[in-house]
Parts: C-alpha cells; structure tokens; sequence
C-alpha cells in the first residue's frame, strides 16, 4: 500500500536523513505522535513563540484543529505554493515538525521555513539539524538561492538558530500576539551564506525525483 500512495502521492516516498533524525513529509500515524508531543508541552505558557497562537487552543480542540491544518496543507500542494511539512521523527519516534513553503517557486527560487519541537526535545541541537535538513534539500537538490525566516525578537533561542546557520537580519515588523503588538524580525538566507555555514555532514535525500514537478522544481 505504501508504494501505491508513493504513486498517486510522490512526497509520501521523500526521506531526508541526518546523522540523527529522520524528516518525512506528513502522515496520519505520524501526526497522531505529532499531537501527542503537542499535548505534552511546546513552550512556557507565559510565552508566545508563534505568529499563529494554535497552543492556546483548549486540550479537547488542539488535536483535531492541528489535523485540519495539515490536512488542508496536504491538500493544497501545487507548483504555485506548497508546503512540505515534516515530521521529524528520533529513533523512530515523532518529536516535531519542520516546514519548507514555497510560493512561484519556479520563478523566485525563494523558501520560507517554520518549526517546533515538543519541550523534553529542545536544548539539544535537533531544531538546528532539522532545520539544516530542510535548507539542504533546498538549496542542494531544488536550485533555491534564497530561505527565509522570522521570530520574535524575544525568542532569543530561534534566532540564535538562525544567526548559526548563516541567516542575516531582514528588518522587522509588527504582528499582533494574543491581542497585543509584538516584534517579529525578519531573516535572509543566501546561498552563499547557507554555504559558508553549513555543517561538515549533508543531508541524505531519497525519493525526491517523482516530487520535483509538485514543486516546480523542474
């Protein structure tokens, strides 16, 4: 059954793999661990990290709201705009997610990025491997030449991360945060950055040829 998916449904066959973490685009056991690592804590409740506050949502709502949302990402995949949502799985277990967005990306060339993990997996280097894995496969394999990013100035951690992997500030703007006007600075990633930057391993990437005409990568 796998291989009939990986047919009709190319990405349900794409693999990035480091030297510790397996990344694989979304699927419905995976997100039932996603939830689960959800549940268990992302963030201090007295912090916001995210533009969208989807942890605010009550326990009995946040499982089926984070289903629909990937769900409808799922669904929506074109060469115009796409999001490969991976779920980022340690010793076979799911700990997180990492995104990879791109919108005209035939013509742009550009990618946007977005993660988290669950709180027990933070503080230990997987959201920089995750992320490097993500910003391999685009800029080694899909011909990207720019990545971007944001975060809460007061999220010192994610841009921390950032800076690590070679991203420079953008500028910055104003988003509104559980009601109230909060700092967002923007981040830029070239590919020379990215390349000067990069860790001493690469990203091992499997299943990708069938996938590239869903990305205009072609």
């Amino acid at each position: 059954m796998p291989t009939v998916i990986a047919e009709h449904w190319p990405p349900h066959g794409l693999r990035l793999r480091t030297p510790r973490l397996e990344l694989r685009p979304d699927d419905d056991p995976g997100l039932g661990e996603l939830v689960e690592a959800a549940r268990a804590g992302v963030h201090p409740a007295d912090q916001m990290p995210f533009a969208v506050p989807w942890t605010d949502a009550a326990p009995e709502h946040l499982g089926g709201g984070m289903l629909r949302y990937f769900w409808s990402e799922r669904a929506a995949v074109a060469p115009e705009r796409w999001s490969l949502n991976f779920l980022t799985r340690l010793d076979g277990r799911v700990i997180g997610t990492q995104g990879l967005m791109g919108v005209d990306f035939a013509v742009t060339r550009e990618v946007s990025t977005g993660s988290w993990l669950g709180g027990r997996y933070q503080k230990q280097g997987f959201g920089t491997e995750m992320r490097a894995a993500v910003l391999g496969l685009a800029f080694d394999h899909l011909g990207a030449r720019l990545a971007r990013s944001g975060a809460f100035v007061d999220n010192a951690r994610s841009l921390a991360l950032s800076r690590r992997l070679g991203y420079v500030d953008d500028g910055t703007e104003t988003l509104a945060r559980r009601g109230c006007p909060a700092t967002q600075r923007r981040l830029l990633l070239t590919e020379a950055d990215y390349r000067a930057h990069r860790p001493e391993w690469r990203v091992e990437v499997t299943g990708l040829e069938p996938c590239l005409p869903m990305l205009g990568a072609v």
